[in-house]
């Protein structure tokens, strides 16, 4: 999103008459401490969601013991589907909760944008987490199931 806002055709168009470019204030934005305070917030944020996955993972796995890979595809699937709600509300809260921020023109808005800018680029592609956690925790179980039945 940093790099983003450094492009000229980027928001490049008009809304009901109003330019976003100026309306999110989109010009170069350089690294700063406000930008790694911010993406400090979008790594917490992030690995929020993927211990909130693992850990439903683990509890689905709680005293259960597949006995093929299929059964270990199922649970991992079943545990997902229970958890992309809560994963995907926290990221929907986070980007409306920054479109304020990012919109600011008055005090303090030379300081809060950039470090608006890493978390709201960051959580629209934060869905990686809810798809990626999934897939290594499977991956994990299955390599464990393959290695007991080749022992």
């Amino acid at each position: 999103m940093i790099w983003l806002y450094g492009q000229d055709w980027f928001l490049n168009f008009d809304v009901f008459g109003v330019n976003m470019r100026q309306l999110f204030g989109v010009h170069t934005i350089n690294l700063s401490v406000a930008i790694w305070v911010g993406f400090l917030a979008l790594f917490g944020i992030a690995s929020d969601d993927g211990v909130i996955m693992c850990t439903y993972l683990q509890q689905s796995f709680h005293g259960k013991t597949p006995r093929n890979i299929e059964e270990t595809r199922q649970l991992v699937i079943k545990a997902g589907k229970r958890r992309i709600r809560p994963c995907l509300m926290t990221a929907a809260t986070t980007i409306l909760a920054l479109i304020p921020v990012l919109t600011s023109t008055g005090r303090g808005s030379d300081i809060m944008v950039p470090m608006a800018i890493p978390s709201f680029g960051g959580m629209t592609i934060q869905i990686l987490t809810m798809l990626i956690v999934p897939v290594l925790y499977s991956f994990m179980k299955e390599s464990k199931l393959k290695l007991s039945n080749a022992l």
